[in-house]
């Protein structure tokens, strides 16, 4: 009994030691005069990113799109890189999407014209 509970705790610490960087909750850039808490966290082999929290200049609202799914199943490429979808809410548009991580900070475009033309921000990990 006391080899299956060592097993069992074994394989849940390297599970969580190898939780792929781009987990996490992220704060996006503003965008028409508000921002948002992301919480990306796999989607089968892929990840994905819902709205958890979302603020104005003057602090914490509800806008209608908590919950709502802003990164769309991007797939890690390597060295830091995903490729997937991005929803961008001021707009209702989802265009294709690149993430490049470095650190606690995510460079996260959405692209038209097969990736020719893209517009970036910024994001900052949370937590």
């Amino acid at each position: 009994m006391k080899t299956m509970l060592l097993a069992a705790a074994l394989t849940f610490a390297a599970g969580a030691a190898l939780a792929d960087p781009i987990e996490g909750v992220w704060k996006t850039q503003p965008d028409d005069g508000s921002y948002a808490y992301v919480t990306i966290k796999p989607c089968g082999a892929n990840f994905c990113g819902d709205i958890s929290r979302t603020f104005k200049a003057d602090g914490e609202y509800k806008s209608p799109n908590l919950g709502k799914q802003i990164v769309i199943n991007m797939a890690p490429k390597g060295d830091g890189k995903y490729e997937g979808q991005v929803w961008r809410p001021s707009n209702n548009k989802i265009y294709l999407g690149k993430i490049t991580l470095n650190g606690n900070a995510m460079a996260l475009a959405g692209c038209v014209a097969g990736g020719l033309f893209c517009k970036s921000q910024d994001w900052q990990r949370v937590k």
